[in-house]
């Protein structure tokens, strides 16, 4: 307590009453359980952010965390549950922002307003995006451009799954093959994981997807990276070149992962959740528990989240034009 405060409690009384306003905010604080929502598949890195700030707000922010995964439609699904659900503190949706950035440019109509329907509260993580190989492919494709003279030579085969159709990591693959002159065929999935599934089993060629998602799978010796998406090396695969290294310098493309409440939400709302999750993005166990995952954790207030959704949906709208793809087919 500062001097300043100490001099301000003259009695008994009024220190009482400090102390029940104390308890009052606590108690405001330690909601009964919050439910974080994500779009995509459990063990994934959007299901890990998740579980790992949730073990960061628990015990502050709320005595119980519970993670729901509503997959679908590339995680339009979560997202419309949320922007039904009350905004008082109890729910959050984690999502990474190509929801809200991309999707208004292939979509004709969304089941949701990207700008009234969520209330952005920080970032949460930034990560690069890598493009692996599996069995399908033989093992001596090691660089893009081996890939893309396989894919050439082998056009009934050359295919890459992503987390989700109109993702970020779906137009890094797109974008390779726009620029190799290369038909690569797009297979969606909901979310990597299953993805990664599909390209150990041989059943896609490649995947492009969150670094972090890829390299939980190198142990098993099956896959190799080709690139990162990042305009450096990533940190967690400083072995891999960039898609900027190897001649593709327009696929230099990062994300970020955010956490949003339902529409509406009051000031005070907002604030106090925004501080609770800059906390456990902070500490050290969620840090590093991110990393193991290819995420690097990061936050920041509510009013700089909204003008990075705004400069990152100006950014992709040319983006999204050259390729000519729509959602709506």
């Amino acid at each position: 307590m500062s001097i300043q405060r100490r001099h301000l409690i003259q009695s008994t009384g009024a220190a009482a009453l400090l102390a029940s306003i104390g308890q009052q905010a606590w108690a405001q604080a330690q909601i009964d359980t919050l439910k974080i929502v994500t779009g995509f598949a459990a063990g994934g890195t959007s299901d890990n952010t998740c579980r790992r700030v949730g073990t960061g707000l628990t015990g502050s922010y709320a005595k119980t965390v519970v993670v729901e995964n509503r997959t679908g439609a590339g995680g339009q699904i979560a997202i419309q549950f949320i922007k039904g659900a009350p905004a008082d503190g109890t729910t959050l949706l984690q999502s990474p922002t190509s929801m809200f950035t991309i999707y208004p440019h292939i979509y004709k109509k969304l089941p949701y307003d990207p700008v009234a329907d969520v209330t952005p509260v920080t970032l949460a993580c930034v990560f690069d995006f890598g493009f692996a190989v599996g069995p399908l492919v033989p093992a001596s494709v090691k660089t893009l451009a081996d890939f893309v003279a396989w894919a050439k030579a082998t056009p009934t085969q050359a295919n890459f799954g992503s987390p989700a159709a109109g993702s970020t990591p779906h137009f890094v693959g797109a974008l390779l093959g726009k620029s190799a002159g290369l038909d690569l065929k797009h297979a969606a999935y909901r979310g990597t994981q299953p993805a990664m599934q599909d390209l150990l089993g041989g059943q896609i060629a490649a995947v492009s997807g969150p670094i972090g998602d890829i390299t939980q799978h190198l142990a098993t010796g099956k896959i190799r990276i080709l690139a990162t998406s990042g305009s450096k090396r990533n940190r967690f695969a400083p072995d891999v070149p960039t898609y900027a290294e190897q001649g593709f310098k327009e696929l230099t493309h990062s994300e970020w992962f955010a956490f949003f409440l339902p529409p509406k939400a009051d000031a005070a709302l907002v604030n106090r959740m925004n501080s609770a999750l800059k906390t456990a993005l902070a500490a050290k166990d969620v840090v590093d528990g991110l990393a193991v995952f290819g995420l690097e954790a990061m936050s920041n207030n509510p009013a700089e989240l909204v003008e990075l959704l705004k400069q990152d949906t100006a950014k992709w709208a040319p983006i999204v034009k050259s390729i000519g793809f729509t959602a709506d087919a």
